[in-house]
């Protein structure tokens, strides 16, 4: 019996909690609140993916003649299906993988028209393996399934979102509360069954749904209807990434026959003063809720009277994943892609460098909202402590911190706390293309174990980039993800199409950007999105300074993206299966020499782009500057020094070979053996577990305490070759 159950709704992910409940949950632990967390979105995928839920599907009612060719082959192999479903999900939730082989032979599962895009099979997976490729198979396996039940029992269905469409731009509810209130559906009675037991259960006073996507908001809803016509004694609360950006505007009473709360942003305050409230009613009026909307007086009213400060990121706890089904969750691999496997294939710890975005001022974000406005960081002494908790507690060492864009210098500080403490981890995040991303820096990333990173290009112009106040160039953005790419981090770069004054001109010549910068070989993955007005963003708040007009709707329910016209007259959707098509090749790593034209079935104008920008951005370097302020990082400090004697017509010298034993390979280097042996003493000085690190200017000042002319040995030869080889970072 807990106080509190905290509710993520179908569906989110398959291979990784949606992290929202176990940040609330780790909240309420600091205030011995008591609660108990589910994500019904995996539950419900398990009971339908199984061999009772694969034999209901097939035993509705359907007229054979009717459905497509496809459904009635699927149909047809009903029993192949019911008979290899448990097994495959075993081996997606790595229970089972020496069931790769058979899945891998080709000839185990039923096979639709999924697998008709198998053409590339292996040149995509030749170097990825086989349990890899198996993946791969069995999630096309359960596409197939998938499409059976959007053509043949609920249309509505999908593995990341249910019913996404009602949620999409509901300016009114009507639609949505005729569907909530309609007959259940296949889904509904899978949820509301799974739902019953877990209320049964922890027998919760207050049922709290985090809400992070439209593709989550009806089921909450349902699951709401369903508390309140058979647990009336229990209060319902709404918070979440949805309600945040959607329904602050809400002002509709039907919402609230379901939901007795809804809360706004950071949700550890509001939802303790409404827990205060459902628990403590005679010691917190309603008028002291924080960003909570409430029925009063048969009227939708927001509550934002409390004088309680928000708490800041150092008091909100470490997330807790108990509760969850932490090894049910199925790792799916949709393309063969090692960067977009990133976010459907593993299980991810999920945490926070920062709260909100350190630059701001993206025109298309949604800057005006706290999420984004309010930037707060955490130290790197408590992430990285925090990380160790997660580890401790989960068994899982791979961290995907969800920032909107993580700080370079707190990654910095990160990356060395974990080198520090030893620990082996896998980390990636979202970031901006800074020029703070130097080689060394991404190299120390590297080596602390990040191995990807993804960020927004959006439009590569740089025109449309300074109009966007993106506060990057395209040449900027070229060097960063050369040195990420070189460092051995993936790069997955968001891109933009459709951008309000974007003219046809600077789509093509935004495409021909991506194509070089893949033939480059700097970026690996990619995912080209219309722009999309929010009513939040400054071009949603000021659409007249972009060239847009509105379309004005009355808001009743959800209000975020809003319909526009664009001035130029262009309909930018048209590029949308171009330039998607052309990147799905540039991915591969293929048809990089076909003409743009050849991606487009109508006529487009020829690039403007020289066809070696990218590569001539590469050719600028700045080796040889001196930054005094610079902190340098030794992360070798087990040397073998053999001091000898170089002698050569007559004259000798006193020299000293280092040897260096690398990971994959061996450097040894000469050097004067005074200098040698200085070099040495600093190493073992400077070891990246030493909590300060020097000065460019400290290193010089000592190093001329004995010798001169620092610049002389900075730049030689032997030192180039430890900078290179990331014995040395300059940071």
């Amino acid at each position: 019996m807990k106080d509190l159950l905290l509710i993520t709704p179908p569906f989110t992910q398959l291979n990784t909690p949606y992290p929202a409940t176990a940040y609330i949950k780790g909240f309420l632990k600091t205030k011995n609140i008591s609660s108990y967390q589910i994500d019904l979105g995996i539950e419900v995928i398990l009971e339908l993916f199984s061999k009772d839920g694969i034999r209901k599907i097939f035993a509705k009612d359907i007229d054979i003649k009717t459905i497509s060719e496809n459904a009635q082959r699927i149909f047809s192999l009903r029993d192949e299906y019911i008979k290899t479903i448990d097994q495959v999900i075993l081996f997606l939730q790595n229970q089972n993988p020496t069931l790769a082989r058979q899945i891998c032979s080709m000839n185990f599962l039923p096979e639709a028209s999924r697998f008709n895009q198998l053409d590339d099979m292996e040149f995509a997976f030749g170097n990825m393996g086989l349990q890899d490729k198996a993946k791969h198979l069995a999630t096309l396996y359960l596409e197939d399934i998938s499409d059976y039940i959007v053509e043949n029992i609920d249309s509505d269905f999908g593995f990341s979102r249910y019913a996404e469409r009602l949620g999409k731009s509901a300016n009114s509810f009507d639609e949505l509360y005729f569907k909530i209130n309609s007959e259940e559906t296949f889904i509904d009675h899978i949820t509301l069954r799974v739902l019953k037991e877990k209320l049964d259960i922890v027998q919760p006073k207050l049922v709290c749904f985090s809400v992070p996507f439209p593709g989550n908001l009806y089921s909450s809803f349902r699951c709401a209807k369903f508390i309140k016509e058979n647990y009336p004694h229990i209060k319902t609360a709404m918070g979440g990434g949805f309600p945040n950006t959607e329904l602050r505007e809400v002002n509709d009473k039907r919402v609230f026959e379901f939901f007795d709360f809804i809360t706004l942003d950071d949700g550890e305050l509001p939802l303790e003063l409404v827990y205060e409230r459902v628990f403590h009613s005679e010691q917190i009026e309603e008028s002291q809720l924080k960003r909570t909307f409430l029925i009063e007086n048969e009227k939708v009213t927001y509550k934002n009277n409390s004088t309680k400060h928000d708490y800041k990121q150092t008091q909100v706890g470490t997330p807790d994943y108990s509760d969850l089904k932490l090894d049910k969750y199925i790792s799916v691999i949709e393309i063969a892609n090692p960067m977009h496997s990133l976010w459907s294939d593993g299980r991810w710890n999920k945490l926070t460098m920062a709260h909100g975005c350190y630059w701001g001022k993206c025109t298309f974000c949604d800057i005006s909202l706290d999420y984004i406005r309010i930037y707060e960081p955490v130290s790197a002494k408590i992430l990285v402590d925090r990380m160790e908790e997660l580890i401790a507690t989960t068994g899982e060492t791979g961290f995907h911190f969800v920032d909107e864009a993580a700080p370079p210098a707190l990654m910095r500080e990160v990356a060395l706390e974990i080198l520090r403490r030893n620990l082996v981890v896998t980390w990636w995040t979202n970031i901006r293309f800074e020029k703070s991303f130097t080689r060394d820096l991404c190299f120390l990333l590297r080596h602390s174990g990040c191995v990807a990173v993804s960020g927004g290009l959006e439009v590569a112009s740089d025109r449309l980039l300074k109009l966007i106040d993106k506060g990057v160039s395209v040449d900027q953005v070229a060097k960063v993800t050369r040195n990420f790419t070189e460092s051995g981090i993936m790069v997955h770069a968001y891109l933009m199409y459709g951008y309000p004054t974007q003219t046809v001109q600077e789509t093509v010549d935004s495409l021909e950007m991506v194509r070089q910068l893949f033939e480059m070989g700097i970026l690996q993955s990619g995912f080209w999105h219309q722009f999309a007005m929010t009513a939040h963003s400054p071009v949603g708040i000021n659409p007249e300074e972009y060239g847009v007009i509105p379309v004005k709707q009355e808001i009743l329910f959800a209000n975020n993206d809003i319909d526009f016209i664009d001035k130029t007259g262009i309909d930018h959707s048209k590029f949308s299966f171009g330039l998607k098509k052309s990147l799905f090749n540039y991915m591969h790593g293929i048809n990089f020499e076909m003409p743009l034209q050849s991606w487009f079935d109508f006529k487009i104008p020829r690039t403007t782009v020289h066809p070696d920008y990218i590569h001539d951005s590469l050719l600028e370097e700045d080796n040889f500057s001196l930054k005094p302020n610079s902190k340098v990082v030794f992360l070798e400090k087990n040397v073998i020094a053999e001091d000898f004697i170089k002698t050569k017509k007559g004259n000798s010298w006193e020299l000293s070979q280092l040897t260096f034993h690398l990971k994959t390979n061996i450097l040894k280097i000469e050097l004067a053996r005074e200098q040698a042996h200085w070099l040495i003493k600093i190493l073992n000085e400077n070891s990246i577990e030493s909590a300060k690190k020097p000065s460019l200017q400290q290193l010089k000042d000592q190093f001329e305490e004995s010798f001169e002319d620092f610049e002389l040995f900075w730049f030689s030869k032997p030192i180039q070759q430890l900078k290179e080889n990331g014995i040395i970072l300059i940071l």
